[in-house]
C-alpha cells in the first residue's frame, strides 16, 4: 500500500513537470512574440495651411484734455459722432460700432502729479469696430487720417489699440489637417521601414499635437497660418 502511494506520487510529479515545462515553453514563445512586436518606428507628420480670418476687432483710441470736467466730457461726446458718422459712411454698420466708456485722468489729484501741466483732466476714449467684413475694415482703416484733420488726436502703438484678427473655423478644417498630418507621418514612417528592410505594420500609438494659429507674417495679420504636428508610432516587421 505505501509503494503504491509513492508510486502514485511520482506519477503525479512527473505530469506537473511536464505541465510545467510546457506552460514555461508557451510563455518563452509569447515573451519572444512581444519582442518582436516591439520593434517599432515613431514618425511625426506636418499640416500647414493658410485661410482668411474671419472677424477683426478694430479699436480706435483719441484722447481729449481740459481744465474743465463738464467741457471735456461734451469734446468726447463730439469726437464720439465724428468717428462714428465717418464709420457709417464708410460702410461700417452701426450694430459693429462700440463706444467704451472714457478713463479720465486727473493730473492734480496725482501723488506725482505735474503742477505745470496745461491742463488738469485729460480723457482716453475707445470706440471699437467689431466685423466679419475684413477687406472693407481694412480699407476704412487707410482713410482714417482724414479725421484726424479735424482735430481728433488719435493714439498709436499701444497694446491696447492693437487691431486683432480672428479665426473661428478651426472645427471646419481640423479633420482634413489631421488626415493629412497623420498621411505625411505615414510616409516617413514608410520610408524608414524600406531602408531597413522591414514591414510598417499597425499603429501602435498616435498623439495629435496642439494646433496653432497665428499671423502669415507681420505685414499680413488678416491672414492666418494654421498648424498641427501629429507624431505616429508604427510597428516594424521583418
Amino acid at each position: 500500500m505505501h509503494e503504491n502511494n509513492k508510486l502514485s506520487a511520482f506519477i503525479l510529479g512527473v505530469f506537473i513537470f511536464l505541465g510545467l515545462a510546457a506552460f514555461g515553453y508557451q510563455l518563452g514563445s509569447a515573451a519572444i512574440r512581444v519582442k518582436e512586436y516591439e520593434r517599432t518606428v515613431t514618425a511625426k507628420g506636418l499640416s500647414e495651411r493658410e485661410y482668411d480670418a474671419d472677424i477683426v476687432i478694430w479699436p480706435i483710441q483719441f484722447t481729449e484734455t481740459s481744465n474743465d470736467l463738464t467741457q471735456l466730457y461734451k469734446s468726447i461726446e463730439a469726437s464720439n459722432s465724428k468717428i462714428t458718422d465717418f464709420l457709417l459712411k464708410q460702410g461700417i454698420k452701426a450694430s459693429e460700432i462700440t463706444l467704451a466708456s472714457p478713463v479720465i485722468t486727473d493730473k492734480s489729484a496725482q501723488q506725482y502729479g505735474d503742477a505745470k501741466a496745461e491742463f488738469r483732466y485729460a480723457a482716453l476714449q475707445t470706440v471699437t469696430v467689431y466685423s466679419k467684413n475684413i477687406s472693407n475694415v481694412r480699407d476704412v482703416m487707410k482713410s482714417l487720417p482724414v479725421l484726424g484733420k479735424s482735430g481728433i488726436a488719435f493714439t498709436g502703438n499701444n497694446y491696447q489699440d492693437q487691431t486683432e484678427y480672428i479665426f473661428t473655423r478651426l472645427n471646419e478644417v481640423k479633420p482634413e489637417m489631421i488626415e493629412e498630418a497623420t498621411r505625411n507621418a505615414r510616409e516617413v514612417a514608410e520610408k524608414f521601414a524600406a531602408d531597413s528592410a522591414s514591414k510598417l505594420g499597425k499603429i501602435r500609438r498616435a498623439s495629435q499635437g496642439q494646433f496653432s494659429i497665428s499671423a502669415r507674417d507681420k505685414n499680413s495679420p488678416h491672414i492666418k497660418k494654421i498648424r498641427v504636428v501629429s507624431t505616429v508610432e508604427y510597428y516594424l516587421s521583418d
